[in-house]
């Protein structure tokens, strides 16, 4: 493993410290200089990314004036990048990540450049855009499971789950600061330039990942292609690895039944409508990540516990209990509060997730798990938006919400009860 030596000291904060570094984020990865870096450069891009985000399908609206565009979009970038992650796994294990990440990086940073061309040149194309954004998360699947992979190259074992927190606490709080910042300066300086900017922020990465040490297979990880059977293998290496495999299905189980994001909206305009529309549909989409925002903030409460099973399972049941909650509040503050207590549960469950993905496998199969980690990512969300856009239609939103609510929590006990390795898994 590439790190740094460091003292035991370093590693466990003794008795004489604080009582406060016992529950606040855990920053042991960040006196890892290569881990720093690599952390370093998310925290310009997690913003910035988000500029684009926001630009692309406002740009879209703009040109088109309807929302279904806007949706069509959304398609047009989950398929390239589903599948480009999946094969950016496999290259992944094939190649030194460090240069993978360079070349993709890169990529994005061009494509961002592009993004702001043809806003610049007034070209008003809903077709570039799409095939621009298709292209970007082409790239960004390429890009994920190398830069995932990479963390335990870059930190010790025993520092993953921490390490997973912080990554995870800069891209939440770029979910939240990002679209802000866009809505704040679009109308001082414009859509095109939200695109240069996150090109320039791209540049910063790029700079950063260049300082990374070299990160090749292992020797002794024999030589191999990244193509289909590939990719096939490292099916069948979940498949084989029941813990893997159960922890896939316990984020499955979180986001497709209980991601009740399709349904805010409606909830805005009629159950929160004496609120104000705008305001609760703001601070619905804004919940969540601000919740685990504050979980990552508070990482060190549960960063160097040892039964990552349980508290996966804990996590998954939590954010079930708390999107019931949700769908049971009729104030906005109170759902606004249970939606925030779902974003402490999705921080835990992400951080062990991450941990057991780095450490239950070998390197030589990490970049595919980590691209299949990025589908699961990716798609269960958009899977949750079409069951409980078609549930919320047919039984009304709040029913939906409570009853994807309550069906997380029994598929998960249930899981955990029959599955008995799900929650004996430590390390």
């Amino acid at each position: 493993m590439d790190t740094s030596e460091s003292t035991a000291e370093e590693r466990e904060p003794g008795p004489e410290a604080p009582r406060r570094r016992r529950w606040a984020m855990d920053t042991r990865p960040l006196r890892r200089p290569a881990y720093r870096r690599l952390w370093s450069s998310t925290i310009v891009t997690a913003v910035g990314s988000q500029l684009t985000a926001v630009a692309v399908p406002k740009q879209i609206y703009d040109i088109t004036g309807s929302s279904a565009w806007v949706g069509a979009a959304g398609l047009a970038g989950l398929v390239p990048l589903i599948v480009f992650a999946l094969w950016g796994g496999a290259i992944a294990d094939a190649m030194d990540r460090r240069k993978l990440l360079l070349i993709t990086n890169s990529g994005i940073a061009v494509t961002s450049l592009l993004f702001w061309l043809q806003a610049f040149a007034g070209l008003e194309s809903v077709t570039a855009l799409m095939l621009l954004l298709a292209v970007q998360q082409a790239f960004w699947g390429l890009n994920a499971p190398a830069r995932n992979a990479s963390i335990a190259r870059l930190v010790p074992e025993d520092e993953l789950p921490a390490a997973n927190a912080l990554g995870s606490t800069v891209m939440q709080t770029g979910q939240v600061a990002g679209p802000l910042l866009a809505g704040a300066l679009i109308p001082v300086i414009g859509l095109p330039e939200l695109y240069l900017i996150d090109a320039l922020a791209l540049c910063v990465t790029v700079w950063a990942v260049y300082r990374l040490p070299s990160l090749p297979p292992l020797a002794g990880t024999a030589v191999r292609r990244a193509g289909v059977k590939e990719i096939a293998a490292g099916f069948r290496y979940i498949s084989g690895h029941t813990v893997l495999l159960l922890f896939f299905l316990a984020d499955i189980i979180a986001m497709v039944l209980g991601m009740p994001r399709a349904l805010f909206p409606q909830l805005a305009s009629q159950t929160y409508a004496p609120y104000g529309e705008g305001l609760a549909l703001g601070l619905l989409f804004a919940a969540i990540p601000v919740g685990a925002v504050l979980g990552g903030l508070l990482s060190g409460t549960f960063s160097r516990a040892r039964r990552h099973g349980r508290l996966v399972i804990g996590a998954v049941v939590a954010w079930g209990v708390a999107i019931t909650g949700f769908g049971l509040s009729r104030n906005l503050w109170v759902a606004v509060a249970f939606l925030a207590l779902a974003g402490v549960a999705d921080m835990v469950s992400m951080v062990f997730r991450g941990a057991i993905l780095l450490s239950a496998a070998t390197d030589e199969m990490r970049g595919r798990m980590q691209g299949v980690f990025t589908v699961v990512v990716a798609g269960g969300p958009r899977l949750a938006d079409v069951l409980h856009g078609t549930a919320g239609s047919a039984f009304g939103p709040r029913t939906a919400v409570v009853g994807g609510g309550l069906l997380v929590v029994a598929v998960m006990l249930v899981l955990a009860a029959a599955v008995p390795a799900l929650r004996r898994y430590r390390v």
